[in-house]
């Protein structure tokens, strides 16, 4: 659990994933430890304390369940609440949270080959309109 203020700092630093009802900080530490750490925050923009008590309990509950299978190991994640995300379903919270998950987690570049898995018929977004061998 994260608790001391240079940590919630430290992943800012990391990867983000932004979701509409929470943002998801992901920063590997490095350090040898391969235990998972959480942290929540809920600024007073969303609310009283007891809808940002509240918006922590689903936060909690979501990382529960995710974490041990989704998170990335010896790294420090961040959730931070986001307004309306405790009007938001619980089933569509924990669907955006695996996506987030996906997300921020490193995928691994090769192959146990060594060649880059891509399909052939693949088209990167920068490349889905162009035209080959035509010049404007």
């Amino acid at each position: 659990m994260l608790d001391k203020r240079r940590d919630f700092l430290a992943a800012n630093a990391g990867k983000r994933a932004p979701m509409p009802g929470f943002v998801l900080l992901m920063r590997p530490r490095d350090d040898g430890d391969a235990t998972m750490r959480i942290g929540f925050t809920v600024t007073k923009k969303i609310g009283n304390a007891v809808v940002r008590n509240r918006m922590k309990r689903r936060l909690r509950a979501l990382a529960r369940e995710l974490l041990p299978e989704s998170g990335v190991a010896g790294a420090d994640h961040v959730l931070i609440g986001r307004n309306g995300g405790v009007e938001r379903d619980y089933a569509l919270l924990r669907t955006e949270l695996g996506k987030a998950f996906r997300k921020v987690t490193p995928q691994a570049a090769d192959t146990p080959e060594g060649k880059v898995a891509t399909p052939a018929n693949t088209t990167t977004p920068a490349k889905a309109g162009a035209q080959v061998g035509k010049r404007p």
